[in-house]
Parts: C-alpha cells; structure tokens; sequence
C-alpha cells in the first residue's frame, strides 16, 4: 500500500498538515501525521523514521523556522523526504534558508506549497503504483480543463 508519513515540527502545523493529506485522500494514498520535533525530541523523530521506512513511505515534513526535522529525517533514511515549510511574512522569508541549505549527503526535496508538496508524494509514488499514476493523470487533466473554463469565460466576458 502507497502511504505517505507526515512528520510535524510541533502541533503549530497541523493546519498545514491537513491540507497536504486532503490532497493525497484525493489520490487515495494514505496519510499518517505524527508530531516530532527534531530539536526538541530528537531520539523519537529517530525512531518514527524508522519505524515507517520499512513500509517504503514517503516522508513530509512541516517545520518553520529552524527546519531541522527535514535535514534530520532524510539524513536518516533511504526514504524520499519532502520538507514543505510553513511560510511566514514574520522572517521576510529568511525561516526558508533552514529548509533549502542542507550539507552534503542531506537531499530533502523543498515544496512550499502543501498541495504541490502532497502531488509531488503522488508522483514518486506513482512510480510503482499504476492506479495513482491514472489519479494523477486525471487531476492534471482537471487542471488544465479549469485554465481552459477560465480562459474561455474571460473571453465570453469580453
């Protein structure tokens, strides 16, 4: 089964959270939102790693900030990990630095938004599961029948 774990820095995200799983629950893929800071309880973020990698998941993580949950999850598994960040006017965007400058041998991907951070988990996914490819296929055909309803309104408008 096709699941993706969503790992929260602190129940400040869970807003967030829900809105990358609503997304996946279109694709039908599984969601599992646990919270685990990786500053603050390192050693249990560390075990929900590795405890979930065995079922080949994906992870995404939401933390502001100092996002130390992303580098630290993907350092500690073979898993892809998605870090899609919070963003807040508060920093001027600065908090972002933490989640796109990552040392050597630490690749989490970095989405800012929750619903493309959610479709990317459906394409990786997708990779060995023929029914999400298809879910994907309609939600990108979706898309594009709703650019093309607003283009044809707008000129109808005119």
């Amino acid at each position: 089964m096709s699941k993706v774990v969503i790992i929260m820095g602190s129940k400040a995200d869970l807003e967030w959270a829900k809105q990358i799983s609503s997304v996946l629950k279109s694709f039908e893929i599984e969601t599992i939102s646990r919270i685990a800071s990786a500053h603050k309880v390192p050693l249990k973020c560390y075990n929900l790693i590795k405890e979930y990698e065995k079922e080949n998941v994906v992870f995404i993580t939401i933390a502001g900030m100092s996002n130390a949950l992303s580098g630290f999850t993907d350092a500690q598994t073979h898993c892809p990990v998605i870090a899609c960040p919070p963003y807040s006017d508060k920093f001027g965007g600065a908090d972002l630095f933490s989640s796109i400058r990552m040392p050597s041998g630490v690749a989490p991907l970095t989405i800012l938004s929750p619903e493309n951070a959610a479709l990317a988990a459906a394409k990786i996914l997708g990779l060995s599961n023929q029914n999400i490819q298809k879910r994907i296929v309609e939600y990108q055909d979706k898309k594009r029948n709703e650019l093309e309803e607003a283009d044809n309104n707008l000129v109808n408008e005119q």
